[in-house]
């Protein structure tokens, strides 16, 4: 997997990053010295995909341990918990931001001086990182072996080495797959509204020379029904306790014409972004971002969700390092938990 892209790196006391935002028209890196600067950063989605920013969460919090080891210990435990919260609250929907900046954070309690601590959460957010790049390659085994031979499979939005630590969820499926020889295609929905599928998926794939085809959203229900697509397969920012999947905007839509065309919807995710305390998926928060994301005239009131929220009863399995889950998911994800 060496060749694959690597969204976020740990050198010489800084995260540097693959700046999303600009392709693939250009490839650039910011080098970030400050943990204000990772908040900024995951909310502008120079960094995105809900496991590349849980990492770039623990790595934010290395940042900050440092710049306030200086403090006594009762103010530096106040200010780092405080950039902590900040940190864990920059994007609200994925589940393994608040996650991976909590394990970071927890990785201190036992330190003895602000310096410890400070070197005691860089090894936890680079165990993160490592314990991510393991997982994709556990999830994209999986997830290969639910494919038929030459399958072509439907994705949407980005969960390669982009969203992740590196490989990716479901894009890590799909590569697996093409490795194994069992992938004949993909095709790639464009992703409204900031294109991630055209910029980032189309991008990624067609540097590894998978064949891709790329198509607007309003498309896929046409090439569902034309038939020829084995399995759609998406990635998720948060996994309620019942199963239900939050993703990407337009996911919903994507589920519900894999049932009506009797074409398996399977989730790929790590089993952090499984959250055994959300029960359902009503209960999870729904990022709503900036209007200006969305081209309209003047004084047209614009809605622009980020995610959406996917039924259970519409996922035919939930695929994530520690196997293949099936319905119902509120014994299977839990009776999985219970054996991590």
């Amino acid at each position: 997997m060496t060749g694959h892209v690597r969204p976020l790196e740990w050198t010489g006391g800084r995260l540097r990053l693959l700046d999303q935002r600009l392709l693939p028209a250009r490839v650039e890196h910011v080098e970030l010295e400050r943990w204000q600067d990772v908040v900024a950063a995951i909310q502008s989605m120079q960094v995105r995909g809900a496991p590349a920013i849980g990492v770039a969460g623990a790595y934010g919090l290395a940042l900050a341990a440092r710049a306030l080891s200086h403090l006594d210990p009762s103010a530096y435990h106040e200010s780092l918990n405080a950039a902590a919260d900040e940190l864990a609250a920059a994007r609200p929907t994925a589940v393994n931001l608040p996650w991976a900046v909590a394990r970071a954070l927890r990785a201190a309690e036992a330190a003895a001086t602000p310096a410890d601590a400070a070197e005691r959460i860089l090894r936890e957010a680079q165990a993160i990182e490592a314990e991510d790049l393991r997982a994709n390659m556990a999830i994209g085994a999986n997830g290969a072996s639910l494919l038929p031979h030459a399958a072509r499979v439907l994705t949407h939005c980005n969960t390669g080495s982009l969203a992740t630590a590196g490989y990716g969820t479901a894009l890590g499926v799909v590569r697996t797959a093409w490795e194994q020889g069992k992938l004949a295609g993909v095709v790639a929905t464009e992703t409204r509204p900031l294109l991630q599928g055209a910029r980032l998926t189309a991008w990624e794939l067609a540097q590894d020379g998978i064949p891709t085809t790329l198509i607007v959203d309003s498309a896929a229900a046409s090439v569902l029904r034309d038939g020829g697509i084995a399995a759609v397969i998406v990635g998720a920012d948060r996994i309620a306790a019942n199963g239900d999947v939050a993703n990407k905007i337009g996911t919903y839509g994507l589920a519900v014409l894999a049932k009506a065309h009797n074409v398996p919807f399977y989730v790929a995710a790590p089993s952090s972004t499984v959250d055994v305390d959300t029960p359902t998926g009503s209960a999870i928060t729904v990022e709503q971002r900036d209007p200006s994301e969305v081209a309209a005239p003047d004084g047209v009131d614009v809605s622009n969700p980020a995610f959406d929220v996917t039924p259970a009863d519409l996922v035919t399995a939930i695929i994530t390092e520690r196997g293949v889950f099936t319905p119902p998911y509120a014994e299977s994800l839990r009776s999985g938990a219970a054996n991590a």
